[in-house]
Parts: C-alpha cells; structure tokens; sequence
C-alpha cells in the first residue's frame, strides 16, 4: 500500500512538473501565472493526500518556503544591488571605456568580455560578477544603439562554464567534491579539471560569441527605448574640456550619434565644417534622444544649459521627464514661455521638441507653441506635480538620474559584498541582503528604486521550481531515475555510462537546484564506478559538470534569472540559446573526461 501510495504522488508530480515546463515552453500562459498555478497544484495533492517523506510529512505550507528561500532572497538583494550600481552611474565611466572600444570594434569588444567573464568566474563567484557586468553591458547597449539581450545571455553562459574550471568555481563543484571526500573518494586539487574544462570552453567561446547572439531576440531594454523623441538642447564647451581647442570632427568621432545642428560664438553663427577648431564658450545647439543628451555632455566634457528654478532641489532626486504643452497652455506664444513655466512649477527646461520642424530650437530663446514637448529635469515629486496642471500633458517617460555624488559609496558596498562572499566570511545571502540595507541607508538607492528592481516573473519562477525540486526530491522521484542509471552500470560500456550520467544531471540541475542535484547524483555516481569497478572520479566530475550545465532553462541557476530580468528573456529564449550549448559541452566534457581518466 506504501508503494502505492509513494508511486502515485511520484507520478502526479512528474505530471506537475511536465505540464509546467510545457506551459512555461508554449507561452499560452503568463511565466506567473504558470508559476502560481504550479504550486497551487503541489499544494492541492499534498494537502488532499498527505504524504510522509522519512519521517517528515509533507503538507501544503512545505511548498510556500520558497518565498522566504535563501536562493530568492540572494537574487532579490542582487537584482536592488544590480540597480544601485545604475542608480548611481558607479559603472559608467567603465562603460564609456568600453563603449568606445564597441564602436571601433564591436565583436572583438564582446570577445575580450567573454574570455573575461570565464576567467574571473573559475576563481570567483559567478553571481556577484555577472551583478557587476550586467549593468556595463546595458550601458553600452544604450550607448552604442546595439541590444543588450544579444550580448547579456552569452555573457553569463561565458561565467556558468568559467565556474566549473575549478573546485572552488562555484558551491556545486564545493559540494560534489566534499561528499565524494565522505565516500572514500581520492581528493582532488584545485586546478585538477581544468584542462579539461578549458578545452570545453575554447569549444564553446565561438558559439558564445558569433551564434548565441543570433538566435537571441533584440530587446530593446535600455534607456534608449524609452523615448522616440529627438530634442533640441544647448551644450556650453567649458574650457579644458574634451571639446575645447579640438575640431568639429574630432568631437563628432568622439560623441557618436550626437548631431551639432548650430556653432555659436560671441552672439555669431559659425559654419558647421568638420575642420572647425571649437574653443570654450562655444555654444553648440545639439539634437538627440533625452536619455543621449546627458550622455553628450559627460563625454565632451560639456554643461547642459538648462533654464533652471532659484530652487533645483536635491541633485539625489532628480528625475527627467517630458511635457506636452496643449492648446490651452498659458506659456505658448510668448517669448518668455518658458521662464514663467520655469518659475511657476520650479522644474529645469534644457530640451525642446517641436514636431515637423527642422530648423534646430535654443530652449531658453525659443517661443513655446502649442503641440511643444519640453524635455524638464526636477525632484520626483515636482515632476508629479505638473500632472495636475492645465495646458500641460506629463508623458509617461520619466527617467531617474543618476544620484552620481553616491557612486564611490555604492562601489565600495558592492566591493564589501564580493569581499564577504568570496571568502566565505558570510554567507552569500546575508552579504547581499547587508549590501541592499547600506544601499538604502547612505542613499544610493530609494525605496522605490529598489521595489522598481524586482522582476514578478523571476520571483515566480523561483518560487515554482524550489516547490517542484522538493516534490521531485522527496517522492523519490529522482533517486529513482539514477538508481535506475547505476543497474544499467552492469550491461553496457563505462563511457556510455558516463554519458548518460552528465546528461542526467544536466537535465536536473535545469529543472531544481544545482546543490539538491549534486546531493542526489554524488552517491549514484560513486556506486555506478563501484559496480563498474572502475576509477570513481571521472563519474564524480560527470556529476560536478552536468550540474554545471544549467543553460537550458531560466530557473537552471540565480544568474539566469538575474539576465532574464535585466534583457527581458522569455522561457523559449533560454532553450533556444541554451540547448545547443548544453548538448555541444555534454558531447565535448564526456568525450574529454573519458580520454583523461583512460576509459577510452
């Protein structure tokens, strides 16, 4: 009656868990409400059916832990952490370094990216890395009118492989190593699979770098996409500058898609020719995207001329928005327009745009009509003020300055949330959550920021798979199939073995946690080469790197998640991308582990 009763919850979770990944695959519903009704499903058999696992019952609030889940809190802290590095523009002079070298040369840009990430990664943690690039790469996204979501996956694949170079790569290969220690199995050193585990690599770098982005989508993320309207703005060449003493050009090389629509000296109109010598005090009328305009001016070393309030408010938060001036606006048709709405609403002006004209527009000197769209810089609560305005239209892309004076502050945080994680001072979780509350504290991020950082879809997914890893995990489900695996150990060659145990564990480890993998396929993997009896590490690092292999699914590891909220992946993108990738280092991993432990 027991086995009964274990075989059906057993395959009424495997029916859970197929269906989930079917719906998550065919996109017929919403990620979370997939999720939801996932584990609305768990909690219904188990709570209509109580099921004992060893001595524990398993009941329906079993299936709710993963909302309180240390692996979710970690990606929750690291998605704020990932914001607070925006919110602050701590990474962007990085950024514009490699922006520049992306313009000249976008493809060997991406590679040196990639052989980067996978080095750091064998030695470091790969989830504090990829927080640390992942905003460099959304910046020169935005810089260079390229997609993210082309470059963001490929980048944390490159990490993933980096992590199982080495025993200390990532806690998975920590695990599998310590318990094959616990079950008699020789110890190894650090750098002892990384041969291998280079090759594999080398294999999968040209993948990584000419085809993965090509089977991605272009998810327009960053800041560009925003807003489709181009403005008229003023940019003061400030001596000492980039700009100042070089010619038109030069600045033009420099600057990428800004475009100078008017030279102004002293009162004068100079002629726009590339050999022009610009000197400080220059006024260059300039039209661009709003995000790109302050983008402009840090580059050249340029101010942005805003007509601003007696009263700005406080630089931390500053927000820049757009207005509509309507029919019935009291500040068209007059040439001191925008002076009186400067002073009655307390809002900087530095951009105009005017639909159908082509002649360039000075802000400050401009007479506003109606139809005009104000590009308009102010506290965040100002800015909702001018929603209740009449003749006036807020339209909805608001844009968050950086709060730039906090940028040190929040590059040493996450410095001391490496630090702590690195060397194993602190868990992983605590360092992350520490890092969100001195974020908060020194004001390197609000509060709405950081709700603003949480991805529904990736907490949903977390949540779900957690719930359906436990099922799996406690039903037996599992254990089962690798037991099934080590009988199949007596009847056919070690290599197809071996094969098929990596292949196993990678089919895991995309579907529950890495660790519950290792946990579960360690043991099997030691009783395989004992039945065989044959060397037990090759089968122990089967398990180390099918557990490593996680590239087919978002929920397969935190660092997927953490891209697909950031590029704004879907499921299929995931298998699409990461499919081909995972049965490419599967073939090249057996195939290279076999001919160093000699069963081949």
């Amino acid at each position: 009656m027991v086995l009964l009763q274990i075989d059906w919850h057993a395959v009424s979770v495997l029916g859970v868990a197929v269906l989930t990944f079917w719906l998550f695959a065919s996109e017929r519903l919403p990620v979370q409400t997939t999720a939801l009704l996932a584990v609305l499903a768990l909690m219904l058999i188990f709570g209509i059916f109580p099921y004992d696992a060893r001595g524990r019952e398993l009941g329906p609030e079993v299936f709710l832990a993963g909302f309180g889940h240390s692996a979710l809190i970690t990606i929750c802290c690291l998605m704020v952490l990932g914001r607070g590095l925006v919110a602050t523009g701590a990474l962007e002079p990085v950024a514009r370094l490699l922006a520049r070298l992306w313009k000249f040369t976008p493809q060997f840009a991406f590679l040196l990216t990639l052989v980067f990430v996978m080095g750091v990664s064998s030695v470091m943690n790969n989830t504090p890395l990829v927080v640390l690039i992942m905003p460099v790469l959304l910046s020169v996204a935005a810089r260079t009118s390229t997609a993210a979501s082309n470059t963001l996956l490929p980048m944390n694949y490159a990490g993933l492989i980096g992590g199982m170079a080495t025993t200390i790569g990532t806690s998975t290969n920590l695990l599998v190593v310590g318990i094959a220690a616990d079950l008699g199995v020789a110890a190894f050193g650090l750098f002892d699979f990384t041969r291998i585990v280079a090759i594999a690599a080398a294999v999968a770098l040209p993948y990584l770098w000419l085809v993965a982005p090509r089977l991605l989508p272009r998810n327009d993320t960053g800041p560009r996409s925003e807003s489709a309207l181009t403005f008229d703005a003023v940019l003061d060449v400030r001596k000492g500058s980039f700009a100042d003493g070089r010619e038109l050009r030069t600045v033009l090389k420099r600057a990428g898609s800004l475009r100078v629509r008017r030279i102004l000296r002293a009162g004068n109109e100079l002629m726009r020719l590339p050999t022009q010598t610009l000197k400080a005090g220059d006024r260059l009328v300039v039209s661009d995207v709003a995000e790109q305009l302050r983008e402009h001016a840090a580059v050249l070393g340029a101010a942005l001329r805003a007509t601003e309030p007696r009263d700005p408010g406080d630089p931390a938060t500053q927000t820049l928005s757009q207005a509509l001036l309507t029919q019935e606006s009291e500040y068209t048709g007059t040439p001191t327009g925008v002076a009186r709405f400067v002073n009655d609403h307390r809002v900087a002006v530095i951009g105009i745009h005017r639909p159908g004209r082509e002649d360039a527009l000075d802000p400050a000197n401009t007479p506003p009509k109606p139809g005009d769209v104000l590009l308009v810089q102010g506290p965040h609560s100002r800015i909702e003020a001018l929603k209740g305005s009449p003749g006036l239209l807020v339209l909805d892309t608001r844009m968050a300055l950086p709060h730039t004076r906090k940028a040190p502050v929040a590059l040493l945080i996450m410095a001391g949330v490496i630090a702590l994680a690195a060397t194993k001072l602190l868990p992983m979780v605590l360092a992350a959550a520490l890092g969100v509350a001195f974020m908060l504290l020194t004001g390197c991020i609000r509060w709405q920021e950081a709700t603003d950082a949480l991805a529904s879809n990736v907490i949903m997914i977390v949540v779900a798979s957690l719930a359906l890893g436990e099922a799996l995990s406690a039903t037996g489900t599992i254990a089962a199939a690798g037991n099934g695996l080590a009988v199949l150990g007596g009847f056919v060659h070690p290599v197809v073995i071996l094969a098929a145990l990596m292949l196993f564990m990678a089919f895991v480890t995309n579907f529950v946690s890495n660790n519950a993998a290792a946990i579960i396929g360690t043991p099997v993997a030691v009783a395989m080469a004992t039945t065989l009896g044959v060397d037990p590490r090759p089968f122990v690092l089967a398990v180390l790197f099918g557990c490593n292999l996680s590239y087919a699914t978002p929920m397969g590891y935190q660092t997927n998640l953490l891209v697909m909220a950031a590029a704004g992946y879907r499921f299929n993108d995931f298998v699409r991308a990461g499919l081909p990738l995972l049965i490419g280092m599967w073939a090249a991993l057996t195939y290279l582990l076999s001919r160093a432990y000699g069963l081949l």
